[in-house]
């Protein structure tokens, strides 16, 4: 097999990732939001549950939970990929509504006290002051929440989902050329997580400057 036909067999693998780390990614804002809702409502207890079920339990482990237990318990089989955007999805959110978390705390009081005082309507503060701030303070960190859940996805491939990790694997079974194959992941895991963490070291350097 030559090395133009092992990335083009790669190449699958690699979409699959960055599909299924893309879609969780996305749905994990929204959940977020809803974690960091329900933290500062009475039902506050629940987030922590939440956060502390993901941050004390291994992904993998719930990743069999989901996969093989959800279709013995229940008879409902989301299969492979279906499970791993939900544990993705369950994690990504508390991670996200962490990050929301830290930057709502992170407001400066004076800026609020201030758009109040010139008369701006909630609507108006949100639009033009309290949303530009939450995204200057929010967006570096997801950013690196981003690049967790692509390394975390290679998790997948015990599940038989097959992402870049699996589709690497395929190839050494049929080929037997682990150096090169191995090798070749990691410049694409490389090439996906790198410009994120540039990019979040970027928007921090010059969000500092303003």
């Amino acid at each position: 097999m030559t090395f133009t036909e092992i990335l083009w067999q790669l190449l699958p693998g690699l979409w699959q990732t960055v599909s299924l780390t893309g879609l969780s990614l996305l749905l994990s804002l929204p959940g977020g939001v809803a974690y960091v809702l329900l933290s500062q409502s009475r039902f506050s207890w629940l987030a922590r549950l939440w956060l502390e079920l993901f941050r004390t339990i291994p992904l993998l482990v719930w990743l069999f939970l989901l996969f093989f237990g959800l279709p013995l318990w229940t008879g409902l089989d989301i299969g492979g990929v279906g499970s791993a955007v939900l544990v993705f999805v369950l994690w990504g959110s508390t991670e996200a509504g962490e990050v929301f978390r830290g930057a709502w705390r992170a407001l400066p009081p004076a800026q609020l006290e201030a758009a109040v005082s010139l008369g701006l309507t909630a609507r108006q503060r949100w639009r033009y002051l309290l949303l530009p701030l939450l995204l200057r303070l929010s967006l570096p960190p997801l950013m690196n929440v981003a690049t967790r859940l692509i390394k975390t996805s290679s998790l997948t491939v015990l599940i038989g989902v097959t992402e870049l990790t699996k589709a690497g694997q395929q190839i050494i079974e049929r080929e037997d050329n682990a150096l090169l194959i191995y090798g070749l992941l990691l410049l694409g895991y490389f090439a996906i997580c790198f410009p994120l963490s540039l990019a979040a070291r970027q928007l921090e350097r010059r969000w500092s400057l303003l």
